[in-house]
């Protein structure tokens, strides 16, 4: 551990001890009046949305029920209190929802709402990319949203190399969701923080600012992915990147950067590839797109077209490619996501053009196989909204990239960044 990063961590610490007590169990604030709670739990596998139920005493019964919220997007809720009498002794649990609303699979285990967050001054941020191997090219941020909040500010921060005790704020946005895509990438190696911090509704701020999230830029990654949305991560309709369990690089044994931008043609990988490729020197780069190309109708060949840019760049700047195969759809599915228009009626053959066109490459993983049900669609249990493959869908890509890397390139030692 460097000298800066151990400084780092101390100035946190101290942050925390003084102002960072965003907020308190209940029964640690005995006389608090208690205007919210906030309660957090863990994402669930294939949930696209929680219910969270409030029990007037440790007893799971209908007559005791004092709170019902469906339909809850996120891995949190802050919860108004002021109309439940006698909150410490409430209890909660929490079920996740599927599409048609209907409850998956068993409630959590009930917990005393007398230990969640009384009265946070800050929001909690849910984002993961501390749990990531490398932070993403494009990240999106995320955070619980805050009761009556207007809107939300986010701002980013880099270290100051020769004081590293100082911090440079680089980026400010902001947003009225609880989540933001960010279009600017992170190609400048340094260690930096971000925060977020709710706004009223006349745009003032009504909360401190959260918990800073550290995150390091790399100067190089021996294993880069050029890609759309199903490389830069998500699922189950509701759960941004940002988020481990919908990324298949968490599922690959290599560990890979994540270049993907959601929404990407292939032609916009290539227009890209020298400002989010060439910069991190990878000796490989996993390439996977050409999903939004096909389900807009393009020809097939034209899609080809832009593959063949993104490999003449990795041979003029030495970098060996390797092309997986671009993954089906399911048109039955696509209706569920407002913002995704049908699929044109001839999505299936530019697919299987576009990857026999992959499969003669030198180098290429083909993911389709294990995804694909008996009509060359997107199996159904294995997406939410018949575009981007939920957990089991992601682990199938990033188990079946990250095995051939290993057996195809053993001189490279890509168990290592």
């Amino acid at each position: 551990m460097n000298f800066a990063y151990r400084f780092w961590a101390t100035v946190m610490l101290a942050v925390v001890l003084v102002w960072g007590n965003s907020s308190l169990a209940l029964a640690d604030l005995p006389e608090t009046p208690v205007d919210k709670v906030r309660i957090h739990w863990e994402p669930i596998s294939g949930a696209v949305s929680y219910r969270l139920e409030v029990m007037k005493s440790n007893v799971v019964s209908i007559d005791n029920r004092v709170v019902v919220k469906n339909r809850i997007p996120t891995s949190g809720f802050e919860l108004d209190t002021s109309a439940i009498p006698n909150i410490k002794d409430c209890y909660w649990r929490v079920g996740p929802i599927g599409y048609n609303g209907n409850v998956l699979g068993d409630f959590s285990e009930l917990k005393p709402v007398a230990e969640e967050e009384i009265n946070p001054v800050a929001p909690r941020t849910t984002a993961e990319f501390a749990k990531m191997e490398y932070f993403p090219l494009y990240p999106v941020y995320s955070w619980i949203p805050v009761l009556g909040s207007g809107g939300y500010e986010v701002r980013i921060s880099l270290e100051n190399k020769d004081d590293p005790s100082k911090y440079k704020v680089i980026r400010e946005l902001q947003t009225k969701s609880n989540v933001i895509y960010e279009d600017g990438g992170y190609t400048w190696p340094g260690h930096y923080m971000w925060q977020v911090r709710s706004l009223d509704k006349q745009g003032q701020p009504n909360t401190d600012w959260s918990d800073p999230g550290e995150f390091f830029v790399e100067k190089s990654a021996k294993v880069a992915t050029l890609g759309d949305s199903i490389t830069h991560g998500g699922g189950t309709c509701n759960t941004p990147p940002g988020y481990i369990m919908y990324s298949w690089e968490t599922y690959s044994k290599v560990p890979i950067k994540n270049l993907g931008h959601s929404g990407d043609t292939v032609q916009d990988m290539a227009q890209r590839f020298d400002s989010d490729v060439v910069g991190f020197n990878p000796k490989i780069l996993v390439i996977m797109g050409g999903v939004n190309n096909f389900r807009a109708g393009e020809d097939a060949w034209e899609t080809i077209e832009a593959m063949e840019k993104i490999l003449a760049e990795c041979e003029y700047h030495n970098i060996i490619p390797v092309f997986a195969t671009a993954t089906p759809i399911n048109a039955a599915l696509m209706h569920r996501t407002e913002t995704v228009e049908d699929p044109a009626w001839n999505w299936k053959y530019q697919q299987q053009v576009l990857n026999q066109w992959i499969k003669k490459q030198t180098y290429n993983v083909d993911v389709t196989p294990a995804m694909t049900d008996a009509e060359g669609q997107l199996k159904a249990e294995l997406t939410t909204d018949g575009l981007h493959p939920d957990q089991e869908g992601k682990r199938i890509i990033g188990e079946a990239i990250g095995d051939y890397l290993l057996k195809t390139f053993p001189e490279y030692d890509l168990l290592n960044k």
